[in-house]
């Protein structure tokens, strides 16, 4: 059994390439079909799966030469999808036809959408799907794919943090390419979050190489934070939240009062997002947005970058129920005058970065938000 039929995201050859870790020169590649069979897009997913269906055929590729190593490595990408193999029928351009391996959903796990198209999705997700699969492939060998699954909407959610990081310059003339080594690179840890160590040189101000360095990092997404303030009203609204790493490190008061706050889902824009952790959190509608400014939040350590802004919002009512179950939220909001805001601004009240930071912005603009 060395040849696998492909009809989703694995007919993308440069994807394939990167999940088997080698060349795929050595190996043979057809096309082919299966008969009553399609594809469709899965709802609400950026990934195909394929269904029975008396009369369609569904198109693919057919794969042969794999070696053990390879099956490994693909039960182990595939895995984490919820796959299964199956043997099927496949028909090739010649008339012939050969009985192959086919990964197949697990039933009913999944509903459909519209048929499935490869270049649409290589259009669209490509980048994405590749950049998400470097970080799994990371892992085979140290993680089993069930925990990969568990963790894949973050690795998704950091491989298009890590697309937007690539665009991200301001004109440094320094060329990581040329001037940072690195001699070893290890996928260490993966969950929620994923942690990377390195082993690196890179070039000092005196234009010589440095030594070898071990470093690591705490691997995140971007994120957006936003200060709902009601220029009518002259007030802002803050969530609170309990923060486990505010509890590990024994702060007694590990229930943070903040802005509202998320991570950037992939295919999400920062305003987009803005606007929807608004109504998760806080279920206001936001009006428009201020834009605070972008940064990392702490480069010594992780790779988060934070886009911050301010968010026009009529503030009537607060709530104790805000927050998504799924995700084990328990947020309640406050509504709180401008000027007692920023009396406990300035008495060292409050314990979160990005919400002094904005508090700052809202001070030097605050004026021309009220129209004065």
């Amino acid at each position: 059994m060395n040849d696998l039929f492909f009809y989703g995201t694995l007919r993308h050859l440069p994807l394939l390439q990167l999940v088997l870790g080698r060349s795929l020169s050595c190996l043979t590649l057809s096309e082919a079909k299966l008969k009553d069979h399609a594809v469709y897009g899965v709802r609400d997913e950026a990934f195909p799966m394929i269904k029975p269906e008396r009369g369609a055929v569904a198109d693919g590729l057919l794969v042969q030469g794999l070696e053990p190593e390879d099956f490994k490595r693909l039960i182990f990408y595939e895995g984490g999808f919820d796959y299964d193999l199956q043997r099927q029928p496949v028909e090739l351009p010649d008339g012939s036809v050969v009985e192959v391996s086919v990964f197949f959903p697990e039933p009913d796990l999944w509903s459909p959408d519209e048929l499935w198209s490869l270049q649409d999705w290589a259009d669209a997700w490509g980048d994405l799907t590749q950049t998400a699969a470097q970080e799994v492939m990371g892992y085979y060998g140290k993680a089993d794919a069930v925990k990969i699954a568990r963790s894949f909407p973050s690795i998704r959610t950091r491989a298009w943090a890590k697309l937007a990081a690539r665009k991200r310059g301001t004109g440094d003339a320094r060329d990581p390419k040329k001037d940072v080594i690195v001699h070893e690179h290890t996928h260490a840890y993966i969950d929620y979050f994923g942690m990377q160590e390195v082993q690196l040189q890179h070039r000092r101000n005196d234009g010589t190489m440095g030594s070898v360095l071990n470093r690591n990092g705490l691997m995140q997404g971007s994120a957006v934070v936003v200060l709902p303030y009601d220029p009518g009203r002259d007030a802002v609204l803050l969530v609170e939240q309990f923060r486990t790493p505010v509890f590990l490190i024994e702060d007694p008061e590990p229930w943070m009062w903040e802005p509202v706050a998320g991570m950037i889902d992939p295919g999400e824009t920062p305003q987009q997002a803005a606007r929807r952790e608004a109504m998760e959190e806080a279920q206001i509608s936001l009006k428009s947005l201020e834009f605070a400014g972008e940064a990392y939040s702490s480069s010594g350590s992780s790779t988060e970058y934070v886009y911050l802004y301010v968010g026009l919002a009529d503030l009537e009512k607060t709530i104790d129920d805000g927050g998504l179950a799924s995700e084990g939220e328990d947020i309640r909001t406050k509504i709180i005058p401008y000027a007692q805001f920023m009396d406990q601004v300035d008495g060292h009240g409050f314990k979160d970065l990005p919400l002094l930071s904005l508090a700052h912005w809202l001070a030097r603009n605050r004026d021309r938000l009220r129209g004065a």
